[in-house]
């Protein structure tokens, strides 16, 4: 289904990507600095800006004009600032994050969380992830906006969608307070749950989970004589900054039991968060060491890899850079914000004819002050 790893896209390709974001960019920006459809945050905004974005964004790199976006502007409230007012009718969804330490970063939705993971359903392989069959999620609940939006992957799909309870901010008080023993036991009521729809008969063939969860739910089915395989799972994706290439080859060839021909278990990583929607990966095979790289999704959402000291210049290919992103929709709208990730910038891809990123890890200015969780 996928182009071979490293299959590069036409030049034909990369212009009509690059054409596609330009316009997403001058689109997107008229929208939320018009008095009649902006939101009031960006119409605020614009009084304190030096030049004026009705008229000087003609093309994606006209927004290196706004200053770096700061990670304050999306804690606390009021939340309505930044709904848009040509969307003000329509029923809004707050997605939060973090939320450990403080307030949490929020942002709103109302159809982007289904847009992204609609698209994202059009890359799966039927054969593994088979139309009508339901899905099993095993990851945060709350107001993460991943438990709405792999129920939504579901129903798109034609399926229906079991949940866990599970709070991330709970596990990440519990390292943090080193209390080993509770987070085991936390882990294993995370597990319980899973085994317990496993087991109750709902046809589950499709799931999602975390690689610590997976990588969990795996051994204490191993414990108690069966398997995911054994379970019907046939379709997994996945996503967290623990996914590595080290956590693929084991994942894949020892708790699996091979690659989807062997164990008929088929694994896709993704990059995620709330702000950006997911970015789909290249495929992460043994014939490439496992490498995962990922790809935004352009032009909804912009993913590049910056200098560490000049967040406007991009690193040359395979160097290694601070993740910035850039969300470009009608919901939302969010020049350069510098994500608490790095990793190594990639050459455009066969089906993504654009920049990716490779090796995503915590930024390491920040890595000894992030918990990572159930992630």
């Amino acid at each position: 289904m996928y182009p071979a790893p490293h299959t590069p896209p036409t030049a034909e390709a990369i212009a009509a990507a690059r054409a596609a974001l330009d316009a997403q960019t001058v689109e997107t920006v008229a929208w939320h600095f018009n008095d009649a459809t902006g939101c009031p945050f960006w119409l605020q905004k614009k009084r304190e800006l030096k030049f004026d974005p009705l008229t000087e964004v003609r093309c994606y790199d006209d927004l290196k004009k706004f200053p770096e976006f700061e990670d304050e502007w999306l804690r606390g409230g009021p939340v309505r600032r930044w709904v848009p007012q040509g969307l003000a009718d329509k029923p809004v969804y707050v997605f939060e994050t973090g939320g450990t330490t403080g307030v949490p970063k929020s942002r709103i939705a109302i159809d982007d969380f289904r847009t992204d993971y609609s698209l994202f359903s059009e890359t799966l392989p039927d054969e593994y992830f088979p139309k009508g069959a339901n899905w099993l999620m095993l990851g945060p609940s709350g107001p993460r906006r991943l438990r709405l939006a792999v129920e939504h992957l579901a129903q798109v799909r034609g399926g229906v969608c079991f949940c866990i309870d599970l709070d991330p901010r709970w596990v990440i008080k519990l390292i943090k307070k080193g209390w080993m023993e509770h987070l085991e036991e936390y882990k294993k009521h995370c597990i319980d749950q899973a085994i317990t729809v496993l087991g109750a008969g709902h046809d589950v063939k499709c799931m999602f989970g975390t690689p610590k969860l997976i990588e969990s739910l795996c051994l204490e089915l191993e414990q108690r004589g069966t398997s995911l395989a054994e379970q019907g799972i046939t379709g997994i994706f996945s996503g967290g900054t623990e996914f590595t290439p080290q956590w693929t080859r084991f994942c894949v060839e020892e708790l699996f039991g091979g690659p989807p021909e062997t164990s008929g278990i088929y694994m896709t990583p993704t990059y995620g968060n709330t702000l950006m929607g997911l970015a789909c990966s290249e495929p992460a095979t043994k014939d490439n060491g496992y490498k995962i790289t990922y790809h935004a999704p352009q032009p909804r959402a912009v993913v590049e890899v910056v200098d560490f000291d000049d967040y406007d210049r991009p690193v040359d290919y395979g160097e290694t850079g601070r993740v910035k992103l850039t969300t470009l929709t009608k919901e939302f709208f969010v020049p350069g914000f510098m994500e608490r990730d790095e990793g190594e910038r990639e050459k455009p891809y066969a089906r993504y004819p654009w920049d990716g990123v490779s090796g995503v890890r915590p930024f390491h200015k920040l890595a000894e002050a992030t918990t990572v969780g159930v992630y």
